[in-house]
């Protein structure tokens, strides 16, 4: 019977022995599985359960103008966040925020009732309405720091700079065009909650890796010009009552857009309620019939084929010319009997120009046309840029031609417009346009640079000569239609415009709304600016000579008083860091040394007033003066006055701000 015990015994005490070993194998393979093999799928589950992860946009890069100025930046705003699962009274919240952000109490509601940890109540809100959500220190509701854009000038440049989206997503002009250099790679907000709910602490995971950064964009246009240009612009809408207006500015050397100008303008930082045609830059998206600033193209073919000379006479036919039973009449109802070629531009005369075209021949004239841009995009650094209408040339009548010689029955854009003038104030060279200098890193190093490039020759320097002079005389001449776009002491080239406006509802061109243009370049003998003004449906004064020339003038006329006209060269991309302040582009464009001849003494302290930091600097530099430089934009006070008598200590404090 002991000894049965024992066996018995002896039998539990295996099995205890072989369960605790199977119990135990079981335990240490649970755990391997749970470690190892499933260790990452579970250590992501838990991270979801108690971390919960935020990308955060970055700052997007900054835009400049060519001198350096700020024309778009990244500010920190704060936005309104909630975690619905530590929300208790959801009702009373909705309404706390609803009241303190302006916001339906139903919307928050629904968002703070669904269950999840993170939701949006509102982006980048005011400073007062931030205050008010962190006094009312509402438990699940908090707020975070992001980026939002901002347009320190805010019209200035507005059509070609565009916006940004509350998520930094470029959405219209450059903003959209170089979105992927602006924006850089989302930083991580990410924070650890208890099982309670309570949040444990906060971590902002941020991208250091130079490919993720985002780039500034640095541009060809001069904020100043582009000032002036607007304002001029905008001044003559509302004198001639006119639908809307565009203005160019072109340096015809290189192909960079000094100012582009719509009116109506609008503000990037407040585009609530705008629909896209307020912020639509037409200046390449819109096609339109040229009028008579198509003329020269006309005549410098001819020219180029040796069809004509100056000198050439066409008989005008009294006003009245009849091409396969269609009359071709002179704009004001005009008479003219012989004309030189000259005479057909400096008086504009369609009919003169429809046998020029005449005597071209379709074929010649149309590969002219395509030759100096039109038909075609020009691959300016814009999106939404049009190619304009020009129909085959197979399908030509001989009225066509005749139409097209003084520029109906053709649609260009703006932009083709002031590139192909620019081409014959370059010589016969044909640039392409550009707006964008190059690119550079955070600390305003040059990463990627852009030079003029050119398109083609579209006719000799011979021609190109010719044309300039013929153009000259339509301003210069007492008689000429461009007379009021003369600017004192300088010679000026251009050539007025006024097209009828086809009336699509009648199949005809409309008699009362017309397009008035007027387009040149100065120095006739060295060109160095060329400027487009397109007044859309004046009420007054319409006829392009009269209304689209004095605004050239007056435009032209501020550029000379402020900027050299021996503008130089600088076909390669010059940038330059200044103290860590900011990136300033090499300048073609040097304001006017406005002091006297005592003040061209190098013992005297000059005014810095007006200049950009680049050019104080240069002027110091010149001077062997050292400056101190504090702010940015165009210097407003110095601590040496004007005149002063230079010591040893040849020193001087510069402070610079933007102008309003």
């Amino acid at each position: 019977m002991a000894a049965d015990s024992k066996k018995w015994l002896k039998f539990r005490l295996t099995s205890l022995l072989v369960i605790f070993l199977i119990l135990f194998i079981a335990l240490l393979s649970r755990a391997f599985q749970l470690q190892v093999l499933s260790g990452e799928k579970l250590k992501k589950l838990a991270q979801r359960q108690h971390i919960t992860t935020l990308p955060i946009h970055s700052e997007r890069g900054m835009i400049y103008d060519r001198n350096g100025e700020k024309l778009a930046m990244s500010v920190l705003a704060d936005s309104v966040c909630a975690d619905p699962t530590r929300i208790t009274d959801q009702a009373k919240v909705s309404r706390q925020i609803a009241a303190i952000l302006n916001l339906d109490s139903s919307a928050v509601f629904k968002r703070i009732s669904e269950p999840k940890s993170f939701c949006w109540l509102a982006r980048k809100i005011s400073q007062q309405q931030a205050a008010q959500v962190e006094a009312a220190d509402i438990e699940g509701v908090f707020l975070i720091k992001e980026p939002k854009r901002f347009y320190p000038n805010g019209p200035l440049a507005a059509h070609l700079i565009g916006f940004s989206g509350f998520d930094a997503e470029g959405l219209e002009g450059l903003e959209k065009k170089y979105d992927a250099h602006l924006k850089g790679t989302p930083e991580k907000l990410s924070w650890a909650r208890d099982a309670k709910g309570k949040k444990l602490f906060l971590h902002v995971e941020r991208n250091t890796s130079p490919k993720g950064e985002s780039a500034n964009l640095v541009l060809t246009i001069d904020s100043r010009i582009q000032y002036l240009v607007e304002t001029h612009l905008k001044e003559a809408v509302l004198d001639k009552g006119a639908k809307g207006g565009i203005a160019i500015v072109m340096d015809p050397k290189t192909g960079e857009i000094l100012a582009m100008a719509n009116e109506k303008g609008f503000n990037p930082n407040n585009i609530k309620g705008l629909t896209s045609e307020a912020w639509r830059n037409r200046a390449i998206t819109d096609s339109f019939d040229p009028g008579s600033t198509f003329k020269p193209f006309l005549v410098a073919g001819a020219l180029e084929e040796k069809i004509v000379k100056e000198s050439d006479r066409f008989y005008c036919e009294d006003g009245y010319y009849t091409v396969a039973n269609r009359v071709i009449r002179e704009a004001n109802r005009k008479r003219h009997g012989y004309l030189a070629v000259r005479d057909i531009l400096k008086y504009s005369s369609n009919i003169g120009s429809a046998k020029i075209a005449e005597k071209l021949g379709r074929e010649k004239f149309y590969s002219y046309i395509k030759n100096f841009g039109f038909g075609s995009k020009t691959g300016i650094d814009l999106s939404g840029e049009a190619a304009g209408v020009l129909r085959p040339v197979k399908n030509w009548t001989k009225v066509d031609t005749a139409n097209i010689g003084f520029g109906q029955g053709i649609s260009v854009t703006a932009l083709q417009l002031i590139s192909a003038m620019s081409a014959i104030a370059n010589n016969g060279i044909l640039m392409k346009p550009y707006i964008v200098r190059g690119l550079t890193d955070k600390n305003n190093n040059p990463v990627k640079m852009y030079a003029p490039e050119t398109v083609r020759r579209v006719v000799s320097p011979d021609t190109a000569k010719r044309m300039t002079a013929m153009l000259t005389e339509v301003v210069g001449a007492e008689d000429g239609t461009g007379k009021r776009a003369h600017i004192i002491n300088v010679e000026v080239a251009g050539k007025t415009g006024t097209a009828q406006k086809f009336d699509f509802a009648r199949g005809v061109y409309s008699s009362e709304k017309v397009r008035t243009s007027f387009i040149g370049f100065f120095p006739s003998d060295n060109p160095q600016v060329v400027i487009l003004v397109i007044l859309d449906e004046p009420k007054r004064d319409k006829w392009g000579g009269v209304a689209a020339a004095p605004v050239f003038k007056s435009i032209g006329d501020q550029i000379l008083n402020c900027f050299k006209t021996n503008i130089r060269e600088t076909p390669v991309f010059e940038p330059q860091k200044i103290d860590n302040l900011q990136w300033v582009a090499a300048d073609k464009f040097l304001v006017e040394d406005m002091m006297t001849d005592e003040m061209d003494d190098d013992s005297r302290m000059p005014d810095f007033k007006g200049l950009t930091i680049r050019e104080a600097l240069k002027m110091a530099k010149s001077r062997s003066i050292e400056v101190q430089v504090s702010g940015s934009g165009w210097a407003v006070s110095q601590s040496t006055e004007p005149g002063s008598v230079l010591g040893d200590e040849r020193l001087c404090k510069i402070v610079f701000a933007m102008k309003n």
